[in-house]
């Protein structure tokens, strides 16, 4: 017989006993589950069929080096050992455990005999919920009755049916029980007396551990603990029932007598010690249990025995399982000790017991902490293979026929199954997908750094669509998804500017980022190119995608744009001149009398001063002199933002022309013409036999340059340039006035200008940031015609408040 350096707890003379059934009333939940496990046994029988899970085939353990010389060490110096180990998995240094294991496997013979052990583990769960005591238990003169501490054993390791009620769950997984118990209640049985037998008979822990290892050789490891864990529960379910009810029912009172329960439970304080140890190593024995069990649930399809982390959680199992039944078999020693030898032994022994117990649970810890890790990875594996596979089938959902939209929308918008799932901005209540039903759905994604200035235009838009009345009503909604980074931490300021930006939009949000889980974020950066800048996705009432990206449309038509396909904004181009009011729609009713009326108006930008106050005085000097009305706007610049303000406050003191007093509206005029150009490239309409396209890649050119400025003549646009030619034309008026009796203003203003613009040999040049996801394959200089170079930039913004943020 191997003696283990884990000693056996105490061990008593033999005094066997015989188990009897109780008859009493079963009101009791410890009860009513030893009820359960104690059916009629019937011949064995294969409940399923054996699992393909590698867990379950023999394994040895090469983990650990032999060192037999120290099979004899007594169980303080090995745990002094373990405990002042420096190695990270200290457990697994144990010098016994390849002896040990090689006598544990030599009884592992499964035959295929395979069952869902979940239910059996459910059962158990419950009577060491209620059976064990706490340390301290409320005792009166009346009753004996010891309080149950339900606090450690609490957590379930496995979820059940939310919708049913804590009854209800228990009577199901009493059934599941039931039904497995039907053929493993005589096997149960059988090791239950063996386990009380061999405790009281004085076998060490190992020898006993082998033995019932033997009773269970032909069931998979995770069975094999268990049977072992539920003959267990059987014994002490029994002892802490008749502790609970002796007070009230005179058959359980007698059996208390005989065991010595009521004695035991008057002198528990001083036991107090020896009830926390064993308390505590019921928790961490139920805790491996349970951890245990989940690898078993691990789907080999995507995790497989060679992956590192399952390979070496399966060589580890024998070993947690085998210490798992040290720990229950010291824990039926505790009690056994008790009843047979009394309180008074219980007393004398209780520090060295306690010590011992907290022995075993060091060991099983230290088991637990590893396959902990190993289970983490094993989930994190499982979890980027699910999401690949996720990512990879999303395109195939917008490929499919759907009878309405509510499967797109729910993998969308509810990944954790919210019944609620949408927050209704207009009525300030939460609310189900269903009122997205067969409805047109445009899904603003965003982070949550979204602007003020988007969402005033978006808001403005979308609420000119809904007084226009219900024709307009019943076109779309409008849901924000909010789209935060799964590699940070969500925080509390995340929250509080979630919920601020949420609480402001009119139309329907997301309730919460997390209803978003990892894989569709990613999923969304995949097919719709979404970084940071937001974007606009169109669904129809089934569920089809119209548009990947409308939000350039909602921006240069807005609600006209409706039902932002893709044929809609290739119409809305092709109805479409270079002019003026193209590109300020309906932004200013200022600049669009001055179209009716006819006047010259020079549009300008950038954020020099001294070029304003140059630009501006020889303007209307020019205009003066050649007798034409002119007018003049500032629309600021792209970036810069305090810049601008500072030009904007300079103008309005010293009176140089019209400008917007509200940046919003330079912001806006600025998107608009950006949009222009990724629409155009989104429709692979960025060629340079498009005048709109050459016009508008110019005015974004000139506009990264520094100052600009565009003549006008009602609507239609005359020429436009950089800030030094179209300073310097109106500076040589002499020198070219002469040729407008013949050539008119128009002319000879463009005439001039176009030759400084081409001895100035001033190219363009863009910025595309890769975040954006709309780069083109290549592009043609707006002033030369010739094919751009690209180049790599770093480029530093410090300029957090500009008008258009980096994508």
């Amino acid at each position: 017989m191997v003696n283990s350096a884990m000693n056996q707890l105490q061990q008593q003379p033999t005094q066997q006993h015989q188990q009897q059934p109780l008859m009493g009333p079963m009101t009791n939940s410890v009860a009513q589950q030893l009820l359960a496990m104690s059916s009629n046994p019937m011949p064995q029988q294969q409940l399923m069929g054996p699992k393909t899970n590698p867990m379950l085939s023999s394994m040895t353990n090469p983990m650990h080096a032999s060192r037999q010389h120290e099979m004899m060490t007594p169980m303080h110096s090995q745990m002094k050992q373990l405990m002042n180990s420096g190695e990270r998995n200290s457990a697994f240094s144990a010098s016994d455990d390849n002896v040990i294991m090689r006598q544990v496997i030599d009884t592992h013979l499964p035959d295929g005999t395979d069952f869902d052990v979940k239910p059996l583990v459910h059962i158990v769960e419950e009577i060491l919920r209620y059976a064990t005591i706490n340390a301290t238990p409320d005792i009166d003169s009346t009753s004996m009755v010891a309080h149950t501490d339900v606090g450690k054993l609490e957590g379930k390791s496995y979820q059940t049916n939310a919708s049913l009620t804590d009854a209800q769950q228990i009577h199901a997984h009493q059934t599941n029980a039931v039904l497995i118990l039907n053929s493993l209640a005589h096997i149960i049985d059988k090791l239950a007396c063996e386990m009380a037998f061999k405790c009281l008979s004085g076998g060490d822990g190992h020898t006993t551990a082998i033995s019932l290892f033997h009773d269970v050789g032909n069931f998979h490891w995770d069975a094999k603990l268990a049977l072992i864990l539920a003959a267990f529960a059987l014994n002490y379910g029994e002892f802490w029932l008749l502790a609970q009810i002796y007070s009230t029912n005179q058959l359980a009172k007698s059996m208390a007598i005989l065991r010595q329960v009521p004695t035991i439970m008057e002198h528990s304080a001083p036991l107090k010690p020896r009830f926390d140890a064993l308390n505590n190593l019921i928790h961490s024995v139920l805790e491996l249990t349970r951890l245990i069990l989940k690898f078993k649930d691990i789907p080999s399809t995507y995790v497989g025995a060679d992956v590192p982390a399952m390979a070496r959680a399966l060589n580890t199992i024998p070993t947690a399982v085998y210490w798992n039944v040290r720990g229950i078999i010291a824990c039926a020693a505790q009690i056994s000790s008790l009843t047979s030898m009394g309180h008074e032994y219980g007393i004398s022994s209780s520090e060295m017991q306690s010590w011992e117990l907290s022995s075993l649970i060091l060991k099983i810890n230290h088991l637990l902490e590893f396959l902990k890790k190993q289970l983490e990875e094993c989930n994190r594996v499982i979890g980027d293979k699910k999401e690949a596979d996720f990512r990879n089938s999303f395109n195939q959902l917008f490929e499919t026929i759907h009878i309405d939209n509510m499967k797109i929308l729910k993998i969308l918008l509810n990944s954790n199954d919210d019944p609620l799932p949408l927050f209704d901005g207009a009525i300030k209540k939460r609310v189900g997908l269903e009122v997205l039903r067969k409805r047109n759905v445009l899904l603003l994604i965003s982070g949550l750094d979204m602007s003020r200035d988007e969402l005033s235009i978006l808001e403005q838009i979308y609420s000119e669509s809904r007084v226009q009345g219900s024709r307009m009503d019943a076109l779309y909604e409008v849901v924000w998804v909010p789209i935060v980074d799964p590699y940070i931490e969500y925080t509390e300021a995340m929250d509080i500017q979630f919920e601020d930006m949420k609480n402001g939009m009119p139309w329907y949000s997301v309730y919460h980022p997390s209803n978003i889980n990892r894989a569709v974020k990613k999923s969304i950066g995949d097919r719709w190119h979404f970084r940071s800048k937001p974007i606009l996705v169109v669904l129809d009432p089934q569920g089809r995608e119209l548009s990947p990206n409308a939000i350039h449309m909602m921006w240069i038509w807005g609600s006209t744009a409706f039902p932002f396909t893709t044929t809609r904004e290739e119409a809305l181009w092709s109805q479409e001149t270079w002019r003026l009011e193209l590109l300020v729609s309906g932004m200013d009713p200022t600049i669009l009398n001055w179209i009716r009326e006819d006047k010259y108006i020079f549009l300008y930008g950038g954020d020099d001063i001294e070029w304003i106050r140059k630009f501006t005085s020889s303007a209307r000097a020019m205009a003066t002199a050649a007798r034409i009305p002119l007018e003049m706007a500032y629309v600021g610049k792209s970036k810069k933002r305090e810049n601008v303000r500072r030009a904007i406050a300079a103008i309005n003191v010293e009176k140089h022309s019209y400008c917007w007093q509200d940046t919003t509206l330079v912001w806006f005029f600025w998107t608009r013409i950006e949009s222009m150009l990724f629409s155009k490239i989104q429709l692979r309409r960025a060629d340079d036999q498009d005048l709109i396209m050459l016009q508008i890649k110019k005015l974004l050119s000139y506009d990264k340059d520094g100052s600009w400025a565009m003549l006008c003549k009602g609507s239609q646009v005359l020429t436009n340039g950089h800030g030094s030619t179209m300073t310097q034309t109106p500076v040589d008026f002499d020198l070219w006035k002469e040729h407008i009796p013949t050539k008119g203003f128009d002319l000879s203003f463009k005439d001039y200008h176009d030759k400084l613009h081409v001895a100035a040999n001033n190219c363009s040049r863009f910025e595309f940031p890769i975040a954006s996801g709309r780069i083109p394959e290549n592009m043609h200089c707006p002033e030369c015609h010739r094919r751009m170079e690209k180049y790599i930039a770093f480029l530093c913004c410090h300029d957090q408040t500009g008008l258009l943020e980096p994508y």
